[in-house]
This record gives structure tokens, sequence and C-alpha cells, in this order.
């Protein structure tokens, strides 16, 4: 079934308590995160979405509690000089996760076929190509163990255009507003037949897209981590193994460890 991004306008609230259900979720992604410490397993977490969707708002909060030793988020924007000298996903290979490792990518290779394909920063040719590439990249990550989960977030032009008059409105939050925000919305049609190809091209058994609503932050929020904590979840063993005895033995002897 193809997705269609007007599927996800709503906007709903949340209902319920937030900051309680926030905190259990975030509990419940630091679990994960241990278990995949501990297993020796890799995640890479893509999120995509339009400009001011709530991307960054979610993974300060799906990362709150984790251990900064075994993740890493990657802002991507435009390739350097250097990386657009090489094949598009050189520049995403060297930020592959390692052994116990999770990856987080604000933005991806996916920018091939949107943004590279409606400002036509590359050739029609290479951006067509660029699906099956992607899909082989993917599948190569997930045949060797590495768990991909993929978010897009949707807001309507409504919603977008109130959140980017809010950050110009706070001195604070005025950098994140750029001219690239207004050339991306006066493209807006461009980016919606893009976005719904890139659906249709890459949505793979192995790395399916997950789309979410985010009108409302609060309840995009909730939904998305409740995702996320699913997927990681379901990529690792439940178990955890027990004490090893040696070290118990030396908490005993050192300050009376009883447990």
């Amino acid at each position: 079934m193809s997705i269609k991004l007007d599927q996800y306008e709503k906007g709903a609230g949340f209902d319920g308590d937030y900051a309680e259900t926030l905190k259990a979720l975030q509990e419940r992604l630091s679990h994960a995160h241990a278990r995949h410490i501990v297993h020796g397993k890799r995640a890479i977490i893509v999120m995509e979405g339009w400009d001011a969707a709530g991307k960054g708002g979610i993974i300060k909060r799906m990362t709150s509690e984790w251990d900064p030793r075994y993740f890493q988020v990657y802002p991507i924007g435009a390739p350097t000089a250097v990386e657009k000298d090489r094949h598009f996903l050189w520049r995403f290979w060297q930020k592959l996760p390692g052994s116990r490792e999770i990856a987080v990518f604000d933005r991806s290779w996916y920018g091939r076929v949107l943004v590279e394909r409606v400002e036509a920063l590359c050739a029609e040719r290479d951006w067509k190509r660029g699906y099956d590439e992607i899909n082989e990249f993917e599948a190569q990550q997930a045949d060797g163990g590495t768990a991909v989960i993929k978010v897009f977030l949707h807001v309507t032009q409504a919603t977008q255009d109130k959140r980017l008059a809010d950050r110009l409105s706070v001195p604070e939050k005025r950098w994140k507003v750029t001219e690239e925000d207004f050339r991306n919305r006066a493209k807006r049609s461009d980016y919606l037949d893009a976005i719904h190809d890139m659906f249709q091209q890459t949505d793979t058994r192995w790395a399916p897209w997950a789309v979410f609503d985010g009108n409302s932050k609060k309840a995009a929020r909730i939904a998305v981590l409740t995702h996320i904590a699913e997927k990681l979840e379901a990529s690792v063993p439940r178990n955890l193994p027990d004490a090893d005895p040696a070290l118990v033995a030396m908490a005993r002897e050192a300050f009376g460890y009883k447990g």
C-alpha cells in the first residue's frame, strides 16, 4: 500500500499525561540502549521530514538517557567538496555504527532523491539510480545485523509557517531559520512529488518507512518514541547476563556486597 502524506494531517493532540508518558518512554529507550551495548548490537535511526517538523526535539528526548559513548547524532547538510567528488553514499559509510553503537541521522542519504532532485543538484539519471543504490545500501546494513529504523515527520504548510514565525520571534531560535527554509517552502509541490516517489521506491521489507503526523509536537514525540522503542527492543535479546562471579566476589570483599 502506497504512503500518502495527506493521511497524516489531523494534528490530534496527545490524550494523556505527557510528562509521565515521556519519562516512561525515555526509561524504556534507556533499557533498549543498554541491551544494545551488552549484546554488541548496532542500529541506524533515520529522521526525515519537513523543515520545522520536530525532528530535533524528538532526537533530543530520545537520546536524553543514553550513554553518550555509544551513540552519535549526525546532522546532515550539504556535502563538502571532498564528499561531492565521491559517490554520494561515501560520506555515510564513514558514519555507520560499530558494535554496541546507535547512529542517528538528522536527514540522511535520502537527500539524493529529495533536495538533490528538486534543486537539480545532480543529473536526473543519478537521482533515479539513487533508489536502487539506497535500497542495496540499507539491505547490506540489515543483512549485516544492523537494525534500520526510518521515520518521516509530516506537517502541513500552515503548521510549518507558524513554527517558522515562532522561531523568528524568539532570539535564541532565530538561528534555526535560513534562506533554504523559504526556498524549500516555495517548491513544496515538487517536494511532495519527490517524497511520494521516495516512499514508493524505498519502503522495503528490510527498511520500511514509518510516517507520523507532526502537527501536534507532543503527540508526535510520543508516537515516534514509542515506535523507535519497539523497533530497538525487537532488534536485541531481552535477557541480560548475570553479574560476573569474580566481580561479585570482589564487591563482597571490598564493601560487603550482598546481592
